[in-house]
């Protein structure tokens, strides 16, 4: 037998794609199971977008592109960047990567050395601490459940950050959460952060596009720490283009080379094809993005209205994203014949088995007592679901 590396055999496997794995064992044996577990837009790729990944088939855009992407399309990002985010990066610090979890990766294992350690907000999405571990880094997680909105205040960031603080990940709007940060929000904690110069942030903002708050604001957009932002986003989430897996970084010249360098002995460029789909993204109408905007901020107050008369459950309301993450800690105890609840992680499973609706355990996002429903899916699919999910917690009992 192969002795696995210690690097891999420290990584849990992501409990997301579990979940959505179990449920789809299940309906392979016949079950009607609806997964919530899932963070993926149901929409199909928009026509004119699949159109332009035609015609670069036809085209022969089949060949290696450079690491960090077409120049075409670094453009396209950069002009994008700052025509809706106000922010300016020149194409030489886009980076392109094979969906945003790589650029992500890139970033983290640019940034990060051994020992390092990297503040975390939570509930955080599965893969922030598995990256870390992969750099050797030391996560440093600041909870904040849903009393303060699933938000970190200014105060618990400055009292996470010591000398040895490398990197804070900051993801707006949020998975698993749906929070998103206002600007006055930023500015208290970028006040905090332009008194720490060692520190580096990652601004996850794959969520930008699915807002409804009417407003959004980059990290990348104050100059007190612009020098330090690595931004983050892509096209998965906006144009329902998740199977294309294009992400980027936009980033201070030194690490676009850095990641650059980095993705060249790995993967090498992302897929030409799918680059070409996304620069059709970028520079085509945006009205599909807003049409499916709209649809989610539809399905997010129908799931808030059918969480709030189910017993037990304590919900706010997402701003963001497309989850929302009850907390379910009064079900903590109660049992289902020879089946006792003890935690977060029982309570999806029994949803799961016994409600035929996939959720996942908060504690998959380094916040035990909630858990993580998508409403990227039907309203249809969102009514059954949350009948189902009413039913099943109805049958627990002290």
């Amino acid at each position: 037998m192969i002795k696995i590396s210690n690097r891999v055999e420290s990584l849990s496997p992501s409990q997301t794609l579990a979940m959505s794995q179990k449920s789809t064992e299940l309906r392979a044996q016949g079950v009607d199971v609806i997964n919530l577990s899932v963070g993926e837009p149901d929409f199909n790729t928009p026509d004119h977008i699949k159109d332009a990944a035609k015609r670069a088939i036809d085209k022969n855009f089949t060949f290696y592109t450079p690491v960090a992407g077409y120049m075409s399309l670094r453009k396209a990002i950069a002009d994008n960047l700052r025509q809706v985010n106000g922010v300016e990066y020149a194409p030489e610090q886009i980076v392109v990567s094979g969906g945003a979890k790589q650029a992500l990766c890139n970033a983290i294992l640019a940034v990060v050395n051994p020992g390092d350690e990297v503040i975390i907000p939570t509930p955080a999405w599965v893969s922030y601490v598995e990256m870390v571990k992969l750099a050797e880094g030391k996560n440093v997680l600041v909870p904040a459940g849903i009393e303060q909105d699933f938000k970190i205040t200014p105060r618990q960031l400055r009292e996470a950050i010591t000398p040895r603080t490398r990197l804070i990940i900051l993801c707006s709007p949020s998975n698993p959460t749906g929070s998103v940060y206002s600007r006055s929000e930023l500015q208290a904690l970028v006040d905090v952060l332009k008194e720490h110069p060692q520190v580096t942030i990652v601004a996850d903002e794959i969520y930008q596009h699915i807002n409804f708050t009417g407003s959004f604001t980059s990290l990348g957009a104050f100059p007190e720490i612009s020098d330090r932002v690595i931004v983050v986003n892509g096209v998965s989430k906006a144009y329902a283009m998740t199977g294309w897996r294009i992400g980027f970084i936009a980033a201070p010249l030194n690490l676009a080379k850095a990641a650059t360098k980095l993705q060249s002995q790995y993967t090498s460029n992302p897929s030409s094809i799918a680059q070409k789909a996304a620069e059709a993204a970028y520079t085509g109408s945006q009205e599909c993005v807003e049409t499916m905007r709209q649809a989610f901020e539809r399905r997010r107050d129908l799931v808030v209205g059918l969480a709030r008369e189910i017993p037990g459950l304590r919900v706010n309301v997402p701003q963001g994203a497309f989850y929302l993450f009850p907390e379910v800690s009064s079900y903590f105890g109660k049992h289902y014949g020879d089946r006792v609840i003890n935690n977060d992680t029982d309570l999806a499973m029994y949803l799961l088995e016994e409600g035929h609706v996939a959720t996942v355990a908060g504690e998959a996002f380094c916040l035990p007592g909630y858990i993580r429903l998508s409403y990227a899916t039907s309203d249809d699919n969102i009514r059954e679901a949350m009948r189902r999910i009413a039913c099943a917690l109805s049958k627990l009992e002290k």
